[in-house]
């Protein structure tokens, strides 16, 4: 199993913040490892909405299943997902009040039979790339 997380400090208010990080329809134009939508996208996400994304990590694509399982407008949102292979995979995304700047936090989980040993490492040294880079891909996005 595999967990990293990245923040980043935002000049932005919360609702700002919230209101990127929380739409599906602009994962494409910040987080690395999206490579697209199959199917139908909700407009932007709420508790038991579900969607299927291609990602693509360590150059392999994956199509995960996801579905929300806690949705707190506006500071925190949870998707769960299972792919190929049985990959499990959890993302927490949080944003924090700071008056007139936020903080976007990214917690992510990847399990399951391929994700051990030398791959589980490598996966999790590519998450934690890949979402530190999104996170300034974000910042760009929200300023």
């Amino acid at each position: 199993m595999g967990k990293v997380n990245a923040s980043v400090e935002l000049p932005a208010p919360r609702e700002k913040v919230w209101a990127e990080f929380s739409n599906p329809n602009n994962f494409e134009k910040w987080l690395t490892i999206h490579t697209k939508w199959k199917g139908e996208v909700p407009a932007e996400f709420s508790a038991g909405a579900q969607a299927t994304e291609v990602v693509t990590m360590l150059g392999m694509a994956n199509a995960i299943a996801w579905t929300v399982g806690e949705f707190e407008p506006p500071h925190r949102l949870v998707i769960s997902g299972t792919g190929m292979a049985g990959v499990k995979v959890t993302f927490e995304l949080r944003v924090e009040d700071a008056g007139e700047r936020s903080t976007a936090t990214i917690d992510a989980e990847f399990s399951g039979q391929m994700i051990v040993g030398a791959l589980g490492k490598a996966v999790e040294k590519d998450a934690r790339k890949n979402l530190e880079k999104s996170l300034e891909n974000f910042a760009e996005l929200v300023a």
